[in-house]
Order: C-alpha cells, then sequence, then structure tokens
C-alpha cells in the first residue's frame, strides 16, 4: 500500500440527493449498527448505488465502490503484488482498503463477478469478520467500521448468473422497486430542472413501458433513464425526440415494441 494512501479521499462530502421510499433508512441504520452485511437487491437504474452512497454520507463513512464484472478475479479485490524498482511491493485492493481503514465497501452488480472470486468476502461477513491474504501470508482483522455492501438485478438471475445460497445467506436483504409515481416525478424533477409536468409525463411512460416487461421487454424504463430524457428536455431537445433518444431505443431493438413506446410518447406529450 502507497504511504500516500488516504482513506478520507473515499469519503463523500457533499449530500447525495435521495427520496426515501418507505423505511429503508432507518432498516440500513439498524444493519450498520450491528455492522450486519447488506445485499441489496432491484431492477437497474432504481435507485439502489444513489441509496448507499447516501447512507455513506448520512454515517460519514468512507464508501469504496467495485464496479463487478466476469473477468475480475480475486486479485483484483484483495490486492497483489506489484514489480517496482527492481522488486515487488504489495497492493491492496478495495475490498481490502475498506477492512483495513473502516469504509463500506460496495459491490455492485455482484453476480456480474466469478463465483470462485466471490467467496473471497464469506470470512467478512460471519463473526470472524477476517481477509485471508494468502500471497502475502497475512490475516486482515476488519476494522470496527467495516462493513460488506453488496447489490444486484434479481431479473437478470440465471444458472450461470446468480449467487450461491452460501452466499446469499450471510447478507441481510433489501429490496427496492421504482419509486412511486409522485416520488418519481419529484426525483425527476430534482435531477434535472424541467418542470413538474414534464416530469409527470415522462413518469407515465415509464409506467408504460413497465407494464410490458416479460411481454416483449427484458426490462422497464429505470428512473436514471428518466433523467437522462430530463436532461435532454432541459437542454433543448424536443421532448419527444428527447424520449425516443433516452427511453426507447437503449431498451429495445424490437419494431414493434419501439412503435408502441413511440405512440405511447406521441400521445403523452401531444
Amino acid at each position: 500500500m502507497s504511504p500516500a494512501f488516504n482513506i478520507d479521499t473515499y469519503r463523500i462530502t457533499q449530500e447525495p440527493y435521495y427520496l426515501p421510499q418507505g423505511n429503508e433508512i432507518g432498516q440500513y441504520e439498524a444493519a450498520w449498527a450491528g455492522r450486519l452485511p447488506v445485499m441489496v437487491k432491484g431492477p437497474t437504474g432504481c435507485g439502489k448505488s444513489r441509496f448507499v452512497e447516501y447512507m455513506a454520507w448520512r454515517l460519514n463513512k468512507p464508501l469504496i465502490t467495485v464496479a463487478c464484472n466476469e473477468d475480475m478475479t480475486a486479485a483484483d479485490l484483495v490486492g497483489r503484488f506489484l514489480l517496482e524498482g527492481g522488486g515487488t511491493r504489495w497492493q491492496d485492493g478495495p475490498l481490502t482498503l475498506a477492512a483495513r481503514h473502516g469504509a463500506i465497501c460496495y459491490l455492485d452488480e455482484i453476480v456480474e463477478a466469478r463465483q470462485d472470486t466471490t467467496v473471497v468476502i464469506h470470512p467478512l461477513t460471519d463473526h470472524r469478520r477476517t481477509l485471508p491474504l494468502d500471497k502475502k501470508g497475512e490475516l486482515v482483522n476488519a476494522h470496527p467500521d467495516f462493513q460488506l455492501v453488496i447489490s444486484y438485478n434479481p431479473g437478470y438471475q440465471s444458472l450461470m448468473k446468480d449467487l450461491k445460497q452460501s452466499t446469499k445467506q450471510r447478507f441481510t436483504g433489501m429490496e427496492f422497486n421504482y419509486p412511486t409515481p409522485d416520488v418519481e416525478t419529484a426525483i425527476v424533477a430534482r435531477e434535472t430542472g424541467v418542470t413538474t409536468d414534464i416530469s409527470a409525463n415522462l413518469v407515465r411512460i415509464a409506467d408504460t413501458a413497465r407494464k410490458l416487461k416479460g411481454h416483449g421487454l427484458a426490462e422497464g424504463i429505470s428512473t436514471r433513464l428518466l433523467v437522462y430524457a430530463g436532461h435532454l428536455i432541459r437542454h433543448g431537445l424536443p421532448p419527444v425526440e428527447a424520449c425516443r433518444m433516452a427511453l426507447v431505443r437503449p431498451i429495445t431493438d424490437d419494431a414493434d415494441i419501439s412503435d408502441a413506446l413511440c405512440n405511447a410518447i406521441d400521445s403523452i406529450f401531444a
């Protein structure tokens, strides 16, 4: 680990905008008080990552985020030896940094990682709260403030991409969905600066698309995409054109589904 490392660089200094949908803040705070690992489930773009960022800010704890992918190895999480000046130097990975220094480690979309990689988190999620660094011959005892958080989208589960029960049952669980229309309208208006009327219309379009999930659409329009559409409108693009760009083309290549959504957009913004 470089001597210049400072865990405070991972601290969130400005409050992320977040509107609660229920008692998720209280639930997370209870899990934090017990230093229990948390699993956050929900569809793409529904606010999972924003919620974790908000809670890290609210608790004034550093947040180290890892975007998981199928090429990620255990060494990417825990660390590796690097060649330097004719010798080698150990460099901690993000999971090890969080465990040593008392940060929240957030493994985003963990099902994208290989199962032989995710097993390295197991000793950190039970009474041991340790992380073995086999290559270095060290056992890291987690800092009292360390917490592990993972997220994934259950809609993308398959036999090839799912968490083992031996991993799932090491976590407490929180389930997210898209916000209620009133909350989502407020979020889009606040995040983009468009009027409440325009924001409400965008949410109506999303509601139409979400009803097609499983009937031609693999996933509905996310709150994130509504924010994208709002930004396009805010920066001068006509609403119909902005919606086709942000809400239709990213989620489907099917001509019939695309036409149905475009017709809904034309009707709502007529």
